[in-house]
């Protein structure tokens, strides 16, 4: 959909920019970047988010390019006629929380499981969000600071794993605009400054107790870890010479956050996750990459061994869907 659609949508609003609940360096970039660009057309927009902004390399990267974002908790007046733009997420996604304004508008690179009707939606199957907001400034000419270009560039570096999962022409295109602008010294710093101490305990844990049946990896965290943390373990995990998939989950809430992987061109990351995780949470994404959550009801369900259980449902689902893939291909 056209840019110009979005700042007129968007005129004379309160307007907030709403990233999923636990924001990365991809939807931070992104939200930072429509407000800058919304800003250049005369509309003013807060970044907010529920849940916890993790990782202190994503605050590292907050301070470095100047991005506020508020807790919904810190907002005490959202009305429900308040304009709502959700920035790498989808209103009904499982994470993303309901805000009492109205959620007018979607930027979104994921596939979308349940629909929605926005008044504007701009959701392409791409590698990183910060991408399709890069393409509105391209489009529209507005100038493009080195702040914004560099934020959006290293959006697009850390969501595609340094164009290693899930990379489209696309997302090329936009590295290649964006990079004229941008300081890559900086972004050179913030990407090999990005992980922690903590983050080697579950690294360690999930290299202890991994286990890998045909080319499915599989590996569990037994305490809470950011987002990020846990898909770059399931990267880690896909590295292995005999994993094509591999399936990584921290627990969190009572239950467990999902990270998924996929490098074959037999299975779906998001088909296969959201079919694993039905009856007990949700999930879904990408061809290649996907997440989700089973809820703490949904693991009392499975009974006592639920890390059995979990990997039995992902195996067959993997199974059905490695069948229909050779029913195609015998068809063709």
């Amino acid at each position: 959909m056209k840019w110009s659609k979005l700042v007129e949508l968007l005129e004379n609003q309160v307007v907030y920019l709403q990233t999923h609940n636990y924001p990365d360096p991809d939807s931070l970039a992104s939200a930072y970047g429509i407000q800058v660009f919304l800003r250049a057309h005369g509309v003013d927009s807060v970044i907010c988010y529920a849940g916890n902004i993790e990782k202190n390399s994503t605050k590292h990267m907050m301070e470095e390019f100047g991005i506020e974002a508020v807790h919904i908790d810190d907002i005490q007046d959202m009305k429900e006629s308040d304009y709502i733009v959700t920035i790498d997420a989808q209103k009904y996604n499982s994470n993303i929380t309901d805000f009492p304004g109205d959620e007018v508008a979607c930027i979104d690179h994921h596939s979308t499981i349940t629909p929605c009707a926005y008044k504007y939606s701009d959701i392409r199957i791409c590698g990183a969000c910060s991408s399709i907001v890069a393409s509105y400034f391209k489009e529209s000419e507005v100038s493009m600071d080195a702040n914004t270009a560099t934020a959006l560039l290293y959006g697009i570096k850390m969501d595609t794993d340094s164009f290693n999962r899930g990379v489209t022409a696309f997302d090329i295109e936009m590295f290649s605009y964006l990079h004229a602008y941008a300081d890559n010294k900086r972004i050179s710093a913030l990407y090999n400054n990005n992980m922690e101490i903590e983050d080697l305990y579950a690294y360690g844990e999930a290299i202890r107790n991994i286990k890998i049946f045909d080319n499915v990896g599989f590996a569990s965290i037994s305490f809470d870890c950011p987002d990020a943390l846990i898909a770059m373990i399931s990267d880690f995990i896909l590295g292995l010479d005999v994993v094509e998939l591999s399936v990584v989950y921290a627990t969190r809430d009572g239950g467990y956050k999902f990270s998924v992987r996929n490098e074959t061109e037999f299975y779906h990351a998001g088909t296969v996750t959201q079919k694993a995780l039905e009856g007990i949470g949700g999930g879904g994404g990408h061809f290649t990459m996907a997440g989700g959550f089973a809820t703490k009801e949904g693991l009392e369900s499975l009974g006592q061994n639920a890390h059995f259980a979990i990997r039995q449902r992902f195996m067959d689902v993997i199974q059905q869907e490695l069948e229909v893939y050779r029913s195609k291909k015998e068809e063709r």
